[in-house]
This record gives C-alpha cells, structure tokens and sequence, in this order.
C-alpha cells in the first residue's frame, strides 16, 4: 500500500478533481484506493457521492481517537473506491488538537491500525486543504510520497516554494522518506499562450518531475461533482476522463519501474 498527499496551498488547482478522478482511473485499472478527504469543505466526499447522512463518522473522529479508521471508511458508487468523508467540524481540529501529543502523528498513526488491513488497499489519496495548516502537516507525515497539481496559469510556479520548503521540514523532522511523486499540470489549455509558457517554464524548472499527461481545462471535469459521481462515470469519453485515465496509467508505470529500480 502507497499513501500519496495531492497537496498545494493554493486553492483552485484542481487537488479534489485529481483526488476523485485518479481514483477512479486507478479502479478502472484494479486496484482499490481510499480517498482520505482532509479538506473541511467535505468536496471530496460530495464528489464522491457521499452524502451527509453517510457522514456520521468522519476523519475529525479518527484524528481526535473517537473512532477507529475501519470503522470511519464508506464504500462509494464507484467500484473499488472507498472513502473516509469530511464535514465542516475539521475546520476546527487546529484548536481542538493544539494540545494533543504528537499531533502531527495522529493520520499516520490512523492509517497504519490493523482495521483497514481487510480492505487490502492498493493506494491511499489523501486530498489536502488549501493551506498548509496542520490538516496538511498531518497528509505529508502520514505519505510516502506528495503528488502537485500545478494550474496552468500566471504565478503558478512561485506558489510552490512554500511548499518544497514544508516538504523540507517534513523530511527532517518527522518523515525522512517523503519523496515528490510529481507534479501534475492541471487546467490546461493547449490554444492559450500563457498555459504554454507556465508548461515550458514548469518542465524547464523541474524536469522529470512533471507528468508528461497533461489534464486539460474541460467542462465534464467540472461540472461531474455536481452529479456527485467521478468524471469518468459522468462522461467517460469527455477530454478530461481520458485525460486523467492517461495519467493513471502514467502515475502505476512510474511506480512500477520505482519499485524495479529498489
């Protein structure tokens, strides 16, 4: 089992679509994954098709002991896909949890009990909030690895600095073998000159890390989540499902030559 954060502090770049969609992609191509919904805004768990009477148990529960992590995961439409659901009460688990001991450890240590063995996950999604709050602290100690969407438009790059640095922090302090997955291009627009410049810039900066799919700006893509199933379920012929079917096979094949190259 491999734990991905799909994290970047700034909002609107597309980290819940990813979330819901390369699940989905990763089901389609057997494998079970869990979708951790860390983000107070519950979208991740709406997109899914979670409503809130399904919700009686969330991640607060978990992350404040109150419930154990099998007990929290909810079985979604979407074969294979599983979820552990958010609601608003998250947005005040940074007051609630300020003096628990070792708090940055309380995901990790969830995610790690015996009770989710039986569900015998392949892949663990974590879809971060837009901040890098404890919520976020809590994704990047508890993953192997952390997966960026990067929206292809002004100022993107610089937005993710704060972000390399936490990483940084991270590493030398509480998770030595967090690694970057990649990062994934996200709204893009091959007819528009300023989404081309923010590809060439982001490949010239940070080479092989960034995916070569890339996930056009489209319409299915949002309008899906008010449906509240996956983009591949809504239109699983639109730009943006094949789209995200193509970095999945991407996203499984860089991993499989990781684990040959260990």
């Amino acid at each position: 089992m491999k734990t991905i954060a799909i994290a970047n502090q700034k909002g609107g770049v597309a980290k819940t679509t990813t979330a819901i969609n390369l699940a989905a992609s990763l089901a389609e191509l057997g494998k079970r994954v869990l979708v951790v919904d860390m983000d107070p805004q519950g979208n991740a768990s709406t997109g899914l098709g979670i409503g809130l009477d399904q919700r009686s148990q969330t991640i607060y529960d978990l992350l404040l002991g109150d419930a154990d992590p099998g007990s929290v995961v909810v079985q979604t439409e979407t074969q294979g896909v599983y979820v552990i659901p958010s609601t608003t009460e998250l947005s005040s688990s940074d007051v609630q949890l300020y003096n628990v001991n070792k708090r940055s450890y309380l995901l990790r240590d969830g995610l790690a009990s015996a009770s989710l063995a039986p569900f015998a996950f392949d892949y663990i999604l974590i879809d971060c909030p837009p901040s890098l709050n404890l919520l976020t602290v809590n994704a990047l100690v508890a993953s192997n690895a952390v997966l960026i969407p990067l929206q292809s438009e002004f100022f993107a790059l610089e937005g993710l600095s704060q972000l390399m640095l936490t990483i940084r922090e991270i590493r030398q302090t509480a998770n030595p073998d967090l690694r970057v997955e990649g990062v994934l291009l996200t709204m893009h627009d091959q007819r528009n000159n300023l989404s081309q410049q923010v590809e060439r810039d982001a490949r010239d900066t940070l080479g092989a890390l960034v995916y070569e799919t890339v996930i056009p700006r489209n319409v299915r893509l949002s309008e899906a989540p008010s449906f509240a199933v996956p983009a591949l379920t809504y239109d699983p012929l639109s730009k943006g499902s094949m789209a995200y079917r193509a970095f999945a096979r991407e996203f499984l094949k860089n991993n499989h030559d990781l684990r040959e190259e260990a």
